[in-house]
């Protein structure tokens, strides 16, 4: 064995002390550090040592080169995106997942997929799924959208009588995947599978909104008879906007489609009973996506997908290996996502669910959103800006007020770096910024501190 590594092994527990105090003292200062330091660019590169100098020293190098640069996405005014953190218990549950290393896809060395099973039943009562849905889990919405997409393909397949897993996508001929509002994964998706951006048909949306129109979502998917692809949103975005799930569902008796549904992080309202009507009908989708590094608040990467077809999932994502195992009754989970190899991503979530239950983490989503719904008051009440949508859940779509250019909002976003960090986006043609809430650190306190830098700011570039 090499001579440091013999020395690491020997010293493991101190090591993995120094390591623990430098966690904590990075998570006691989130509140205190910038959100997102200004900084001039990376560190000066430096080569590959041909001989290391141990953990200790690394861990040196990383705390003195490294992280003075990163942002403070795990605490409370980390507001870009939709970015959770990772709960006391999530993170347990990952530190966890590393020291135990599952590779948890093979009933031949079995407890990381049943814990994963156990897990998905979890979530799939908590949105309220019916057991006519199975999960697996992905690294995220995008690989969660592909996946679901991917079953949908093959579905297309089987109505068409030919399976592009066997035979290629061309057997399919021209597809049409119709959403009113997607997500950038689900273009992205079509790209990976084959099926082309160009097969995604935009169809409009009810007016002054972003959930989609189902008289005429009806007329669309009327217009060339056939199988079709439906993507419906249960959260957008920028307005975080639902389609009626349960009227492009009916949809279903008139015409030939499968329905996926991104609900990356709007399956969450689910768990509040003043929003829980948002997500009625999600049940009769034909595959789900649920983002987990999100609300759920755990660490990257985390997601789960739920389908009501695990057998075509199987046949999209089969792998015939002697060391693999046989498909079966019950598939292995390295048969059933793109993945040969992944960690046991499930035991952050196992440990979050199982620390904190369906009411710890209702409070996180109800306090998300009043804080949300808070700023918002706060920011449409300052004459130099402007909510550009109402306050549906757990986003603030705002802009200036005058003159809303990309650049005058950029050098907003940059001049409340240090307090808040918000993600740009255009809505409706006009620029504008998003405030996104789903960590579970997060108060009122940091929703007055979020909101007195932006209206100073926007007072300043006014």
């Amino acid at each position: 064995m090499d001579a440091t590594l013999a020395a690491d092994l020997a010293r493991l527990p101190a090591l993995l002390d120094a390591a623990r105090d430098a966690s904590v003292e990075a998570l006691a200062g989130l509140d205190a550090r910038p959100v997102v330091p200004l900084r001039d660019g990376p560190p000066e590169p430096r080569p590959l040592p041909a001989h290391g100098t141990g953990t200790e020293a690394a861990l040196e190098d990383f705390r003195t080169r490294w992280e003075p640069r990163l942002s403070a996405s795990a605490g409370p005014r980390y507001l870009g995106f939709v970015t959770g953190g990772a709960t006391p218990a999530a993170l347990a549950g990952d530190w966890l997942t590393a020291v135990h290393d599952q590779n948890s896809n093979s009933a031949m060395d079995g407890a990381g997929q049943h814990l994963e099973r156990e897990t998905v039943s979890w979530l799939r009562e908590l949105f309220g799924l019916t057991p006519a849905h199975t999960g697996t889990f992905v690294s995220g919405a995008t690989m969660s959208n592909t996946v679901g997409l991917a079953i949908a393909r093959e579905w297309l397949g089987e109505r068409l009588g030919v399976s592009p897993a066997q035979d290629g996508v061309a057997a399919l001929g021209a597809v049409r995947v119709l959403s009113g509002a997607p997500h950038s994964s689900i273009a992205k998706a079509l790209s990976v599978l084959g099926l082309g951006r160009a097969a995604l048909v935009p169809v409009p949306t009810l007016p002054g909104r972003e959930a989609v129109d189902p008289a005429a979502l009806d007329r669309a998917l009327a217009d060339t008879p056939g199988p079709a692809v439906v993507v419906a949103n249960a959260g957008t975005v920028n307005t975080v906007d639902f389609d009626d799930l349960r009227a492009v569902a009916a949809l279903k008796d008139r015409h030939d489609f499968w329905l996926h549904t991104d609900a990356a992080f709007g399956a969450f309202a689910a768990l509040s009973p003043e929003h829980a009507h948002l997500t009625e009908g999600l049940d009769a989708s034909d595959s789900v996506c649920v983002d987990l590094h999100k609300w759920l608040n755990v660490p990257y990467d985390s997601a789960v997908q739920f389908t009501r077809r695990r057998d075509l999932q199987a046949r999209v994502f089969a792998n015939a290996a002697a060391y693999l195992g046989p498909l079966g009754a019950d598939p292995d989970l390295v048969h059933l996502t793109p993945e040969n190899s992944h960690r046991l991503r499930a035991l952050a979530a196992w440990f979050t669910l199982r620390a904190y239950g369906r009411e710890g983490h209702r409070e996180i989503v109800e306090r998300d959103t009043a804080c949300a719904r808070a700023l918002g008051e706060l920011l449409g009440r300052d004459p130099a800006l402007r909510l550009l949508a109402p306050v549906r859940l757990n986003v603030v779509c705002f802009t200036l007020a005058a003159d809303p250019t990309p650049d005058r909002l950029a050098a907003l976003r940059e001049a409340v770096a240090a307090e808040v960090f918000v993600t740009p986006t255009v809505l409706g043609g006009t620029p504008g910024l998003r405030a996104a809430f789903s960590n579970w650190r997060t108060t009122p306190a940091d929703v007055r501190r979020a909101a007195e830098a932006l209206r100073a700011a926007a007072k300043e570039i006014a």
